[in-house]
């Protein structure tokens, strides 16, 4: 027997999230635990020649012996471990995650037509084309003379970044345009890796090969580029994880929720930083990141960036959606989905104890339905996961009739993947 197709397609990118995952968490914490290592460096007497510090570990039953050079040794060791599959890995699965997810899926979490009636062709451009501009005029701010000033090319990344978010909010869908700013952000950082910091020293590995001193400069440009990375990284989770949150993203102000997370990524690697450079603790960033987060509490409950139901009811369906709202069993699977799933997945849900949509997804218009026709489908349909626990006692047969209609279409329709 052949799989249903959206079977495949969904373990497909159960398989992708799960690879990012794990990559990410790989590169996280390879990135956390050489910023400690670098910024804990002590000079002890007896370094060997060209040394800039040390420092001894403990972990696993065993004992390390770390040293650093600011260039390189004076002899290239036979062994060498390069660290950049980590963050290859996570960004490659992440690019593909973007594609199963926002373009496969563009009608539902990409597109947003009350903000910009985009082709779907047109969406995935701006998806895609924003990441690769982004990092270009961030690289030409890198190596123009504001590199040599690099408090204020932080404070130009911030803006930048900021605009950024602003203008991924006027096109796509609240969702799409946070996870894209992060997507913005770990490109960054990913070239960072790939375009910066690994070709740099791979120069100064040929100069100690050829018998040449090695061009100090190299290592003050990654370490440039390492630096911002640093700063970055948690912003990055958090607007990765931002897509389950409706109220982090569903907000009319949710470029400006992002950009009081970049402060409290600030706020926060500060702390760390100062720490382990054995310099203190500066418990003052805590409360400023505290009071950014009250921000963020505070402007997420001022407006909620959605249509009202006279909008939704009055939109008329797009070519994908009125694929499955002309297909035979369309109005009996609306009946039921709203009479099943509209009180907590409304623009006003009316379930005790929830106040926003969950995901921020609402069922309660016949556009709604058709255009989460694959999530009703797998969650109501092909699978039980809806309602929770079948609270509101969706019957098997209704499951049945929602498989038929989906299938009507057929599992790779427009609006099906």
């Amino acid at each position: 027997m052949i799989p249903d197709p959206v079977i495949i397609w969904e373990w497909l990118a159960f398989a992708v999230r799960w690879t990012h995952v794990i990559t990410a968490v790989a590169w996280i914490g390879s990135s956390f635990y050489f910023i400690a290592l670098d910024l804990g460096l002590q000079k002890t007497p007896g370094m060997p020649k060209g040394a800039h510090g040390e420092e001894w570990q403990v972990h696993g039953g065993g004992f390390y012996h770390v040293q650093k050079y600011l260039v390189a040794p004076e002899r290239m060791p036979e062994h060498l471990t390069w660290f950049k599959w980590e963050s290859y890995s996570t960004w490659l699965s992440g690019a593909a995650l973007l594609m199963v997810t926002y373009w496969a899926g563009a009608n539902l979490f990409l597109i947003d037509p009350a903000k910009a009636d985009l082709a779907t062709w047109q969406a995935i451009l701006v998806s895609g084309g924003s990441l690769a501009i982004g990092w270009l005029i961030y690289d030409g701010l890198c190596k123009s003379p504001l590199g040599q000033r690099p408090t204020v090319l932080m404070l130009l990344l911030f803006v930048a970044l900021v605009v950024m978010g602003w203008g991924y909010d006027q096109i796509f869908t609240g969702r799409a345009a946070l996870l894209h700013l992060g997507a913005f952000t770990a490109t960054i950082m990913t070239a960072n890796v790939f375009l910066i910091i690994m070709p740099n020293q791979r120069i100064v590995v040929a100069d100690l090969k050829a018998g040449r001193a090695p061009d100090p400069k190299y290592g003050k440009i990654a370490k440039l580029r390492s630096t911002h990375n640093n700063y970055l990284t948690l912003p990055v989770i958090f607007l990765m994880l931002s897509n389950h949150y409706p109220l982090a993203f569903a907000s009319q102000y949710n470029w400006l929720i992002a950009a009081l997370i970049f402060l409290m990524g600030v706020t926060i690697r500060h702390f760390f930083n100062t720490m382990h450079a054995r310099k203190g603790y500066q418990w003052w960033t805590w409360a400023v990141t505290a009071m950014l987060f009250v921000a963020i509490m505070w402007i997420s409950s001022i407006g909620l960036n959605q249509d009202t139901y006279e909008d939704a009811m009055a939109r008329p369906f797009t070519p994908s959606e009125a694929q499955f709202a002309n297909a035979e069993g369309f109005e009996e699977v609306t009946s039921t989905i709203i009479g099943r799933c509209s009180m907590c997945h409304a623009r006003e849900p009316v379930w005790e104890g929830i106040y926003h949509a969950p995901r921020g997804l609402f069922l309660e218009t016949p556009t709604d339905v058709a255009r989460a026709a694959r999530l009703i489908y797998v969650q109501a349909g092909l699978t039980d996961a809806m309602p929770p626990a079948n609270i509101t006692g969706m019957e098997d047969d209704e499951r049945r009739k929602i498989i038929r209609w989906f299938r009507k279409v057929g599992a790779f329709g427009v609006a099906g993947l």
